[in-house]
């Protein structure tokens, strides 16, 4: 084998092996799904030691920041788990009752739709949250002026995360209809 062929199989060993980069950054995630844990065992126990004081939407306001805890907890996962797979390695699960459904058909352009998508989830929380909470943006001195301008941006941000969702949804669509015609003709 010649040193320039030696050069290049080194070189793309290494380079292949620096997707083991990427474990300490999936094992991080891990440690903050426990701090969401945590976090969400917390905003639990406020409401259920204050329950008899709350009003209607005060509970539903509490309510929803358990549901974004638990939706930004689900993206920590697609994130974890997808992102290890497609990109680190295969994960020993096949067969595994409880594996996710999702995970046997992963693919980034898969992955970036699912991410997309609890991205919406996640913001549509925020924009129930910011509409019920509007009354009191209104009356606070400080931000009373610009409550209903911090109310369009953050439907227009939600829009734009809609609108994206949708463009990567349409792209990966194009991309699996141009695999499937290319696999036709040379099939």
């Amino acid at each position: 084998m010649s040193p320039g062929n030696r050069a290049r199989g080194y070189l793309g060993a290494v380079m292949f092996a620096s997707r083991w980069l990427q474990a300490p950054l999936y094992l991080g995630l891990i440690v903050a799904q426990m701090l969401y844990v945590v976090t969400f065992m917390r905003e639990l126990w406020h409401l259920a030691t204050h329950i008899t004081t709350l009003n209607e939407a005060e509970m539903m306001l509490m309510v929803l920041g358990l549901v974004d805890v638990v939706m930004v907890a689900n993206l920590i996962i697609m994130v974890t788990i997808g992102g290890y797979e497609t990109f680190v390695s295969r994960l020993s699960v096949d067969g595994h009752p409880d594996q996710p459904e999702w995970l046997s058909q992963v693919n980034a352009n898969i992955l970036k739709v699912k991410l997309a998508m609890a991205i919406i989830g996640i913001s549509s929380v925020h924009l129930l949250k910011s509409f019920v909470e509007a009354r009191t943006y209104f009356e606070d001195p400080e931000l009373g002026a610009h409550a209903g301008d911090v109310l369009l941006w953050q439907t227009v941000i939600h829009i734009a995360f809609i609108l994206s969702a949708m463009a990567l949804a349409w792209i990966d669509k194009l991309s699996i209809a141009s695999h499937a015609a290319a696999a036709a003709r040379h099939g």
